[in-house]
């Protein structure tokens, strides 16, 4: 009885030995790949629970292929024995038909540490082209290929920056001037367009010398003396109009033009309208003297 127990013991010791060893695997997910292409490669361990076991990271050395991602999951223990596994995704850019990887797995000891190495993996390299022509043959194209031209921003820069400093420059030199060219430029196309519409109104107010018309003719003079002046002539009466200028005429010719409107008056009105232009144009004519003078000293 004695004997067999001995004889069962060591039947027993090689499995016992056996399920307490640590065994790695490791391996492509495929045979072969392009040059460059992401292809992974799993490592995988087995172990009692005890130990403690640690992969390799992003520190390691895993020439001459290239570590792009790494996979951890989550360890899975039963009945004593822990399974752990990464995946490591890795670009191949050797120029050799094949390449061998293995990676190690390193079990902490309680003063050293062992390494423990899977079978080498062998990644074969897969070739886009067939075969390489020993000399190579090009096809002759004498046909003038245009190079599109990058659009330089920094010499548009420097140009649309010179042009700004320019106009600043010519317009605190000249603004004063091209203003008042421009207020010179506005009152002889208004004297224009005044003179038409005064020559038109006056001569229908001469054939016809009705309310309507004589309002129109007298809302038109003092709207243009009004933008000349900037005094209030269509508040004014003529009275006040004579007044403010100084001129008894004034007073007379507007007065031509009341009796139309309010009296019902069919005198002519022809001495009034045009002695009214004539004090028009001497305003305008002042105005634009006015003006010059600005320029001049400006």
């Amino acid at each position: 009885m004695g004997k067999l127990k001995i004889v069962l013991l060591l039947f027993f010791i090689p499995t016992l030995s056996f399920a307490q060893e640590v065994t790695v695997e490791g391996y492509f997910l495929q045979d072969s790949a392009k040059l460059g292409e992401r292809i992974g490669y799993v490592l995988k361990a087995t172990y009692p629970e005890q130990k403690q076991l640690i992969f390799p990271d992003s520190l390691y050395d895993y020439s001459p292929l290239v570590l792009l991602e790494k996979k951890t999951f989550i360890s899975n223990t039963s009945e004593g024995i822990t399974r752990d596994s990464s995946v490591y995704y890795i670009s191949n850019f050797s120029l050799e038909p094949s390449v061998f990887l293995t990676l190690p797995v390193y079990e902490v000891a309680r003063y050293d540490s062992i390494t423990h190495f899977p079978l080498e993996a062998e990644l074969k390299l897969k070739l886009t082209l067939d075969s390489i022509p020993e000399q190579p043959t090009f096809q002759e194209n004498n046909v003038y290929q245009p190079l599109e031209k990058e659009f330089n921003w920094m010499v548009i820069g420097v140009l649309l920056g010179g042009i700004l400093l320019v106009l600043t420059v010519f317009y605190f030199l000249f603004a004063d001037r091209i203003k008042q060219m421009w207020k010179d430029r506005n009152q002889k196309r208004l004297w224009s367009q005044f003179e038409k519409k005064w020559a038109k109104q006056t001569a229908l107010l001469t054939q016809n010398p009705s309310l309507e018309l004589a309002d129109q003719v007298q809302g038109l003079w003092k709207s243009y003396m009004e933008s000349l002046t900037l005094l209030p002539f269509q508040e004014w009466t003529s009275s006040e109009i004579g007044e403010k200028l100084n001129d008894p005429q004034v007073f007379k010719a507007l007065r031509s033009i009341d009796l139309i409107i309010y009296a019902g008056g069919s005198e002519k009105s022809e001495e009034a309208t045009t002695y009214l232009l004539q004090v028009a144009k001497e305003k305008h004519l002042a105005k634009l003297n006015e003006i010059k003078h600005a320029r001049a000293t400006s």
